[in-house]
């Protein structure tokens, strides 16, 4: 058994001390404390997603954040990178998708919350980290107080403001947080001078901050420092194996800092692990792995599970605001007079694509739909509904808890509670390194004077699990002590409708305080336990659904759902209700509309049932939603040209890392002309030109100009052409594709590096539509309007 004591009392957080939050007398106003963020007076408990508005076509914004909007995420961050906007010195440029302002209003209209990171440095894999190469060459000291850098910086944060007016939250617009500058570890009177300028520009809003890892020094009160963690590392070297600090992400504790990122460009070593100055802040993050770029030298594959595990450690860890780098991938633009990405030629360690910024993101870098969107959004859904109750708990360690990240035996758990009621949470998962499986597990927590033991019976916690489960937690009127399912949030659907999901393959038990309960009627077996009332033989599904009535006389209902289920809810207000949508393909609910994306024919299940549906699946209506019928129109490829020798490997001097190919060493690729046919296209809709390759590293062009890039890292690469429709429709594309050398020192996951180098090899090349079938109408009848336009 393993054992855990909650204190019945958690000391109070401290208030006032922060120069953060909006004037109390505000009706929604946000506020802060060392615990947790407030909005109108409620605990809240924000989750951030990372999309560069200006590597992305203004043209697809709404769309792409109605995708961000679906997967749980509340707020949007963005970078505002300066050479962006300024290339040249005092020619500003917030036009097309450069528009800054036009993206804020569609998140406002979107009811998403904004926050911008106004740098003026910011990193995100950009050319001098977003500093326009006339700034290097001026005569001043970048990034400090210096006069003369801060007369630079000031029509920067003018032009911003100007954008953001009437936009800010005083004026009733989305802009929640703003942070300044980015990475910056021992310049904190610098950030008050920043916080300082961008107001007197007219950018303000009731949270800043600033990036806090690698033990930054920020003004005390001044900003609320953000962390971060990543389940790989691409600025770590080549080595085989995992990058050390990721291997700390997938263990719970305290500790919110992670001293490898932006380790790579530091200039000073980071000493000392002491965080207690951190207490009088909320532990909050806004670069959680999305995923990973992939650098020339290092290229990672980073799973779904990967990126889920480490969100739900930060969770039980103590988050209180839950923030995604990248949640959606990008391309990075070209300049007028460079390119624009981060490279040894300006003085960078890492090499990176020219372009690509996908970032193996929830969403793509054309918008694709990955696992991990799935595997996020059922921990968003939960959030939803508990997030205010946890921001507000903290964490209790177990006193078995492993002792150094080295542990790979003893099974991570943890609780956090609010001394009444609380969570338990289990990671056995991390990437690369197995983690065993552990037999004859149950934990028992002591709260509120009494023992919590959950199962009852003890259980196998598979290799690779990780959930959460509730403690003593309300449903409706009744007290619900213990399950072994996850929450799934709970539907407003006449009655509360607690939904959970089977974990693990774990049976499924609810235990309640049986003097809460009067009844329970639905398909399960009900039994009495002492002042227990155990609820069992669930058979988790879109049938499991049981009715609790209260000892008051009112009632709810829980709805439990198998694993493979959950992961493809979705909810939201549609036809005239508080819904869950459940669909094998990604499903977006946009003002009463469900728009299905994808190729299929299975129908989409709803629930509660809407009244056209006539026919059901347990619980739950069906709807149909097939995807119009028809087959993919294929590709013309010919080989026009032989690759060349290979590449010998080119050391980067300052770094001693791998470089990239030049532009020249393309003269030496395997050359192909794709042709794409008319019928590929039809409508708006997304076509994605699959390619299933081996190599080095890729490029696409049109008509002459550079449209896609990749450096090989295993899954196949796949380019949006809508946004290119005309130009391949006139040039078609041409690739060119370079040889992966046998001494090539550059790391990609074992499970898909060659046999043998040199190797290149274009396997196939398919077009993939991604059709948007659209439902409409109200809860009497509904509108087949067949794909989106």
């Amino acid at each position: 058994m393993r054992r855990i004591d909650i204190p019945s009392q958690l000391p109070p957080p401290v208030e006032g001390h922060l120069h953060l939050g909006d004037l109390p007398d505000r009706p929604d106003a946000i506020t802060v404390n060392s615990r947790h963020l407030s909005r109108g007076g409620r605990p809240w408990f924000p989750i951030m997603g990372e999309f560069h508005y200006a590597r992305y076509p203004a043209a697809e914004w709404r769309e792409e954040l109605l995708k961000v909007r679906a997967g749980g995420v509340t707020a949007v961050a963005t970078y505002i990178f300066w050479n962006l906007h300024e290339e040249r010195r005092g020619v500003f440029d917030w036009s097309g998708d450069r528009d800054l302002r036009r993206f804020v209003t569609v998140c406002a209209e979107l009811g998403l919350d904004v926050v911008v990171r106004i740098g003026p440095w910011g990193h995100g894999e950009s050319r001098n980290g977003g500093f326009p190469d006339w700034l290097l060459a001026a005569d001043c000291v970048p990034r400090t107080d210096d006069p003369r850098y801060l007369d630079l910086v000031r029509p920067l944060f003018e032009q911003i403001g100007a954008q953001l007016a009437g936009l800010t939250r005083e004026h009733g617009g989305p802009v929640v947080g703003v942070q300044v500058e980015n990475e910056l570890y021992d310049q904190p009177g610098h950030l008050v001078t920043l916080k300082r300028l961008a107001r007197a520009a007219g950018i303000d809003a009731p949270l800043w901050t600033a990036t806090g890892w690698g033990h930054a020094q920020l003004p005390p009160d001044e900003v609320i420092p953000l962390f971060g963690g990543y389940p790989e590392a691409a600025w770590d070297t080549a080595h085989d194996g995992w990058p050390q600090q990721s291997r700390a992400h997938y263990f719970f504790g305290p500790g919110r800092d992670d001293d490898s990122i932006g380790s790579d460009l530091r200039t000073t070593e980071v000493t000392g692990s002491d965080e207690s100055h951190l207490a009088r802040y909320p532990f909050a993050t806004c670069e959680l792995g999305g995923g990973m770029y992939t650098s020339y030298h290092r290229r990672p594959i980073v799973e779904a599970a990967d990126i889920a595990a480490l969100g739900l450690v930060k969770l039980g860890s103590g988050s209180v605001w839950q923030g995604y780098y990248m949640y959606h991938g990008a391309s990075q633009k070209i300049g007028a007079l460079s390119t624009l990405q981060e490279s040894h030629a300006t003085g960078y360690p890492n090499d990176c694509p020219v372009i690509n910024y996908d970032f193996q993101a929830p969403l793509g870098e054309y918008g694709q739909f990955r696992a991990s969107f799935h595997h996020l959004r059922l921990q968003h859904l939960w959030l939803a509904a508990d997030g205010p109750d946890l921001a507000t708990m903290t964490l209790a360690m177990p006193q078995d808890a492993p002792g150094d990240t080295a542990d790979r035996e003893t099974l991570r758990w943890c609780v956090r509670s609010d001394g009444r009621s609380g969570f338990l949470f289990v990671n056995n998962h991390q990437p690369v390194e197995t983690l065993p499986a552990h037999e004859e597990v149950r934990f028992a927590v002591e709260l509120d004077g009494r023992e919590l033991v959950v199962p009852r019976e003890p259980v196998t916690v598979p290799s690779g699990a990780y959930f959460v489960w509730p403690l003593a937690r309300p449903v409706g009127g009744s007290l619900l002590l213990t399950a072994t399912a996850q929450p799934m949030g709970v539907l407003d659907a006449g009655e509360p409708v607690h939904v959970f999901c089977r974990t693990a393959g774990i049976p499924v038990e609810l235990v309640f305080d049986a003097a809460t309960v009067a009844g329970v009627e639905g398909p399960a077996t009900v039994e009495h336990d002492g002042d227990r009332l155990v609820v069992t033989d669930l058979a988790p599904g879109a049938g499991c659904l049981v009715r609790v009535r209260d000892a008051a006389g009112g009632s709810a209902a829980v709805l439990v759902l198998d694993a493979a289920d959950a992961l493809t809810a979705a909810r939201g207000r549609l036809w005239g209700a508080d819904r869950l949508v459940l669909s094998e393909r990604p499903v977006v609910i946009d003002e009463g509309r469900l728009v299905v994306y994808g190729q299929g024919s299975a129908d989409v299940r709803v629930f509660p049932a809407p009244a056209f549906a006539t026919r059901r699946d347990g619980v739950f209506g069906l709807v149909a939603a097939a995807a119009p019928a028809g087959q993919a129109a294929e590709v013309k490829v010919e080989q026009v040209g032989q690759a060349g020798p290979v590449r010998e490997p080119v050391i980067d001097p300052a770094s001693g890392r791998a470089s990239a190919p030049t532009d020249a060493d393309f003269g030496q690729a395997a050359v192909y002309r794709v042709t794409v046919p008319p019928e590929a296209f039809t409508g708006e809709e997304e076509v994605l030109l699959r390619l299933d390759w081996a190599g080095d590293v890729g490029r696409a062009y049109v008509g002459g100009e550079l449209v896609a890039d990749q450096f090989w890292y295993g899954p196949a690469w796949e380019i949006g052409l809508r946004r290119f429709r005309e130009e391949v429709l006139e040039h078609g594309i041409e690739l060119r594709l370079l040889p992966l050398g046998g001494d090539a020192p550059v790391f990609v996951s074992p499970q898909v590096r060659p046999a043998a180098r040199p190797a290149l090899e274009l396997r196939s090349v398919t077009l993939v539509p991604v059709p948007r079938t659209v439902i409409a109408g109200d809860e009497r009848r509904a509108v087949f309007r067949g794909p989106a336009t």
